[in-house]
């Protein structure tokens, strides 16, 4: 199968949507390619009990223009992170101290339905014939004047010529994953591994519950703990209604958590008990998601670090990669908000106006 399109995105999280529906917009040539079966990246919202949690990223905060804009033009209902009561913490010896501090989320803003309404409204407003998902990209081979793309799909070969190629995943993963022709130098490659992924190393667990036990005991959810495994905790409830539940980020690196997954899950429900009270020990359900064994998201060098992006916008290894014909994007690429869910809408805002640019200076067919 062989495509074309003036322009190729490669990645279909928060930025490639947001980047082709912009482009689609301005009447663009663009095809969208996702290797995953579902679209969103590290956007991720399970329904459980007929409630909708977030796996991956779960806030935003109002001082963020792009995302305040966005979820107003989806008419996408938003809702205050819970943080009314007392704050939990525990030492390392597992002693439980209350009022410790404030919720340190509060302020932060949530979707009602999960994040995933939020690139599902992007996706509806894409041509379907444009976005094409399971589609694993392996090989960039330039040709002047096209940019070869080379790929798979259900084992099946497919191939896809544009004149740009925008690279809206993460960096270290374009580094480790794809093949190049001719070889980058070795200064982008250098520049490529040395961004860290967001969210890359860490791990989320869900504990949802019939009742909110923690906020009839006067108690926000919002807990810090030096005994583990989960070092800080969050409600995670929907805006009204049940389920409830609550959050915690694994504190345990990534090789040890995998190893003793279920040790780590049983801990966890017992750790809740200790900090909210005997109820929690008993979850009707309980979600493990590990980002660092995501091999669309996680490097080896990202399950080493947890490190938080750093942008890189602006360096000259990367906007000239090419002649300009392979581009970055993502949140990662951000320079006010790398990382985060503004930071991806950023990067998408400043390569739609880059490439309709580049398209404006194009001279047409035949002139001088």
């Amino acid at each position: 199968m062989t495509v074309s399109a003036e322009i190729a995105i490669i990645g279909g999280g928060l930025c490639g949507l947001a980047l082709a529906e912009r482009l689609q917009h301005a009447g663009m040539d663009y095809t969208l390619l996702e290797a995953r079966g579902r679209l969103g990246g590290r956007i991720l919202s399970k329904v459980i009990d007929g409630a909708a949690f977030d796996l991956g990223p779960a806030w935003f905060w109002p001082i963020q223009p792009r995302m305040t804009a966005l979820v107003g033009r989806l008419g996408l209902e938003v809702f205050d992170q819970f943080s009314e009561g007392a704050v939990v913490a525990e030492d390392r010896g597992g002693r439980v101290l209350r009022n410790a501090g404030w919720a340190s989320m509060q302020g932060s803003c949530r979707v009602d339905g999960g994040l995933e309404r939020l690139t599902s409204g992007l996706a509806k407003n894409l041509a379907q014939d444009r976005v094409h998902t399971n589609v694993r990209v392996t090989s960039l081979t330039r040709e002047s004047p096209h940019i070869v793309v080379g790929a798979e799909r259900g084992g099946q070969p497919m191939c896809i010529r544009a004149s740009r190629v925008v690279l809206a995943l993460p960096p270290r993963i374009a580094e480790a994953t794809l093949a190049w022709q001719p070889e980058p130098p070795t200064a982008v490659r250098r520049a490529l591994a040395a961004i860290p992924t967001w969210m890359a190393g860490q791990a989320k667990i869900l504990a949802v519950y019939d009742r909110p036990y923690w906020r009839e005991a006067g108690l926000s959810g919002d807990a810090m703990s030096q005994k583990g495994p989960m070092v800080e905790i969050h409600d995670a409830s929907p805006a009204r209604g049940g389920p409830f539940a609550l959050f915690g980020f694994v504190g345990t690196p990534p090789g040890i958590r995998t190893r003793y997954r279920e040790q780590t899950l049983r801990g966890a429900t017992e750790q809740l008990g200790r900090l909210f009270g005997k109820e929690m020990l008993n979850p009707s359900h309980i979600e493990f998601q590990d980002w660092a064994e995501e091999a669309l998201t996680a490097t080896s060098a990202d399950r080493a670090s947890h490190g938080h992006p750093v942008a890189s916008e602006g360096e000259p290894a990367l906007d000239d990669l090419w002649e300009g014909r392979i581009l970055f994007a993502g949140a990662e690429s951000a320079s006010q908000f790398p990382g985060y869910l503004e930071g991806a809408l950023e990067a998408a805002e400043h390569m739609a106006d880059r490439l309709s640019g580049a398209t404006r200076r194009k001279p047409a067919a035949g002139g001088s």
